[in-house]
């Protein structure tokens, strides 16, 4: 997992709650890193679960939760990063059915190592789309979190449903109002 999640988790967590809690969630999460990332670094992602298991020990916030905040957070951040990647779509599901055959290419050029989920789309209608999350990860949470950040930067109203399906994807309905 690219060191920029880590990093970004840690700033999050930081503007949310405290440097102490950052402080406190690395101690007590016992992450081989320390704590010391870096952006452009790889990490396991299992450190990634024992910061937000972390996190939600000391706050009572689902573990889930914790990642939909975060996934929302994130959104915000890359598209600041990456204004190109948000620019370039006419709208929130042109921008969310891009993801696997143009934002996904352009991440592997920058980050050749990077361990990406896949996203599966098919509109269901012109205010309708099916997104298929698939991930040994199973972060499910934070790409709910990542569309509703999207929805929120385009600032488009709806509806999302989730399906947990059996071979480690999410299924996600994206319903626009109006």
């Amino acid at each position: 997992m690219k060191g920029i999640i880590f990093t970004e988790f840690l700033t999050m967590v930081e503007k949310e709650f405290s440097m102490d809690m950052v402080d406190t969630i690395i101690e007590k999460s016992n992450v081989s890193s320390k704590g010391a990332y870096t952006a452009v670094g790889t990490y396991s992602h299992q450190e990634m679960n024992l910061l937000v298991q972390a996190l939600s020990a000391e706050t009572n916030i689902k573990p889930e939760n914790l990642l939909v905040a975060f996934g929302r957070y994130l959104f915000q951040t890359l598209s600041t990063a990456y204004p190109h990647f948000v620019n370039n779509a006419k709208d929130v599901l042109d921008f969310l059915s891009s993801i696997e055959n143009y934002i996904h290419i352009e991440v592997r050029k920058l980050y050749p190592d990077a361990e990406l989920p896949k996203f599966q789309s098919s509109y269901l209608s012109a205010t309708q789309l099916e997104l298929i999350y698939t991930s040994e990860r199973h972060y499910g949470a934070l790409a709910e979190g990542l569309i509703l950040g999207a929805l929120d930067f385009y600032h488009k109203e709806g509806n999302l449903e989730k399906e947990v399906l059996e071979n480690k994807s999410v299924k996600f309905t994206i319903s626009l109002n109006g």
